[in-house]
């Protein structure tokens, strides 16, 4: 199936012992990884490594896969371009780091902290008092699932234009980085996932890692043989 591949390449390095400049991340051990396979480190449309961006995490069951997701907005992405018919639907609670069902979730939305794939964050919490308490620190208003998803279903052709002007220029220091540092391969991706797992395991560009690894993987989806 022809993916939509979208891509927001964010600031911050993620580190396994040192604190986090990105808010969004937690430490590999911290999270929890609900795929299963070798993609299973990456969310399953844009690609973007899940611990850097764990806090923001979704999941949910299609064909009787469990997929994971770098945001809401990747998971509806899915869902409504990709045509998956989704259930068992989770939301990472940013009080516990553990997955719950997102019906039971508390979503502040549009706070100051930083969204992922999007301009307006959206972070969930399993009880209203966790996420009143984050609201009067950092802003933004609570929503529940149902309104949510319908929410960013409006505004995700608008996102994926937005994206999509920032998403050539990755491309195109992606192309450079691959010719400049890696052994050139005629193997062809579907994903961004799939490209960044081979990658990782080949070598071909050394030990890449974070916007570098990014980049290149997506030049690979989308380069033209």
């Amino acid at each position: 199936m022809k993916k939509i591949i979208i891509l927001m390449l964010m600031v911050g390095v993620w580190l396994n012992a040192a604190p986090m400049k990105n808010y969004r991340a937690v430490p590999l051990k911290q999270a929890t990884l609900l795929k299963s396979g070798k993609e299973k480190m990456y969310c399953s449309v844009c690609g973007m490594t899940l611990p850097m961006f764990y806090r923001t995490n979704h999941a949910a069951d299609h064909d009787h896969i469990h997929d994971q997701y770098c945001s809401i907005t990747c998971m509806i992405v899915d869902m409504v371009v990709n045509g998956k018919d989704m259930s068992n639907f989770k939301v990472v609670d940013n009080t516990t780091l553990k997955f719950i069902p997102s019906k039971d979730a508390y979503f502040v939305v549009g706070s100051k902290k930083p969204g992922t794939m999007s301009m307006v964050s959206k972070y969930a919490f399993g009880t209203l008092s966790a996420a009143q308490d984050f609201q009067q620190q950092n802003g933004g208003k609570i929503m529940r699932f149902g309104p949510l998803v319908e929410m960013v279903k409006k505004a995700q052709a608008k996102e994926i234009a937005a994206t999509k002007k920032r998403q050539a220029k990755a491309i195109k220091k992606g192309a450079m980085m691959y010719k400049k540092i890696c052994k050139p391969t005629d193997k062809q991706f579907a994903t961004t996932a799939e490209a960044k797992t081979f990658l990782r395991s080949s070598k071909i560009c050394g030990n890449i890692r974070g916007k570098k690894l990014q980049a290149i993987g997506m030049y690979l989806v989308q380069r033209k043989h």
